[in-house]
């Protein structure tokens, strides 16, 4: 058991969790965060347009690096930006506007985080889980790729983003919000905390390159059954670990030229790196060989025959709905790893592909947005003392439930294409 410590996926985590770091210590996120709200910010202040800016990039940046740590980058960018507005301790009209739009800000960046990572293999410690589990139980089949997975994650998290963005904008942002906010925030504003930033340096630039290359690698690995990506060359015995691990290896080899002799990275900015994570997702893999090894999958499969009339239309929102309701009071990398095993005996049970229910109910874990203790990205909106908890019920419901209603749909469609579940495994 072992083994699954170091496995592909743990490599994957590994070297995404390096650049990340790199990101963050050479401030790219900052750059990048002023950079998009600004273009977003509009000229009058357009509300609605900045919080679009604010939240886009949260979601993109939560693409490429863990949904917690990409919360934790862009919650300090979005109380500067909120820090030059008003003291809201005052009731009138105007700063019930700008509290209004706070509340906004915040919720916008955690549950954006939640959403941009379903996208990606590298965005959420679920779905790695989930691609453990398939190559845990199913070793025979081919691994869900990094390609294979954004093929169905991104726009199954782009449109439940467009929810996220709509429902903040209906709850929290009125006709009058703009004439609020415009006396103490504008693109000027934006542009000269950028100015601050100066030019970008060749440190900077080096890793947004490696970063740009290690998501070609990424997407061009395994393409397609007729044109095979560059894997094919090492006979597809390198994964997404090895690219991940040998970008992020590059980070110590190439000079940062800011001082004699230092490199891009070194072990000492990788202090950070969280352990925990890498050993839950190593043990989640090692309780799934163990389900298997040890006969109880079979008990499980046994106990669920009860239901192998039922139609799949009924059990994929109810697999999703569970999945929903256990994660706000555990996390979701446990809800995962408890729930995974258990659909796979029962996709065996209603005799259809496993990943037609494996998949509902890992993204289901991921929606956890109706209680701060549900993920570290919402204590960490939380602690910003701008939301309550009536705050996130009433943005995280609809958005809940609208997940809930994409995955119904688009496993059987997109997710039947992009998985190819009319396979017999």
């Amino acid at each position: 058991m072992m083994w699954r410590y170091m496995d592909d996926v743990i490599s994957l985590v590994l070297g995404s969790f390096i650049l990340a770091l790199a990101i963050e210590h050479y401030n790219i996120h900052k750059r990048l965060a002023l950079n998009i709200t600004s273009l977003f910010c509009g000229d009058p202040l357009n509300p609605p347009l900045l919080l679009l800016g604010i939240c886009a990039t949260t979601g993109f940046v939560s693409m490429w690096m863990h949904n917690t740590a990409a919360a934790v980058m862009m919650i300090p960018v979005a109380t500067g930006i909120l820090q030059r507005l008003p003291d809201m301790s005052h009731g009138s009209g105007s700063n019930t506007d700008v509290q209004r739009f706070c509340k906004a800000v915040i919720l916008g960046v955690i549950y954006s985080a939640a959403v941009g990572g379903m996208s990606t293999l590298t965005g959420t410690g679920v779905n790695l889980i989930l691609v453990g589990m398939w190559q845990s139980y199913f070793p025979q089949e081919d691994a869900i790729s990094f390609s294979t997975w954004f093929m169905f994650g991104f726009p199954l998290a782009l449109m439940l983003f467009f929810v996220l963005w709509i429902v903040l904008c209906l709850l929290y942002c009125s006709t009058s919000t703009g004439k609020s906010l415009s006396a103490y925030l504008d693109r000027s504003h934006l542009k000269r905390e950028l100015e601050l930033l100066g030019p970008m340096d060749f440190a900077e630039k080096m890793i947004l390159t490696i970063f740009g290359g290690l998501i070609l690698l990424w997407m061009t690995r395994s393409i397609t059954d007729d044109v095979p990506g560059w894997g094919a060359l090492f006979h597809n015995n390198v994964g997404d670990g090895t690219v991940s691990v040998m970008m992020a290896s590059l980070l110590f080899i190439i000079p940062n030229k800011k001082n004699e002799g230092e490199k891009l990275m070194d072990w000492n900015k990788c202090k950070k790196l969280p352990w925990n994570i890498v050993l839950l997702l190593g043990a989640g893999f090692a309780i799934a060989d163990g389900v298997h090894t040890s006969g109880l999958a079979d008990e499980l499969s046994d106990g669920l025959s009860f239901l192998k009339t039922a139609p799949y239309i009924a059990i994929a929102p109810l697999v999703c709905l569970v999945s929903a309701t256990i994660t706000e009071f555990t996390s979701n990398n446990s809800t995962t790893t408890l729930v995974v095993p258990l659909l796979i005996e029962l996709a065996r049970s209603m005799s259809v592909h496993p990943l037609l229910l494996m998949v509902p109910g890992a993204i289901g874990a991921q929606f956890a947005f109706l209680l701060p203790t549900g993920t570290p990205s919402n204590v960490v909106g939380f602690a910003t003392g701008n939301i309550q908890i009536k705050d996130m019920i009433k943005v995280g419901l609809p958005l809940k439930v609208a997940g809930i209603a994409l995955i119904t749909v688009l496993m059987p469609t997109l997710g039947a294409y992009v998985f190819r579940t009319d396979r017999i495994v």
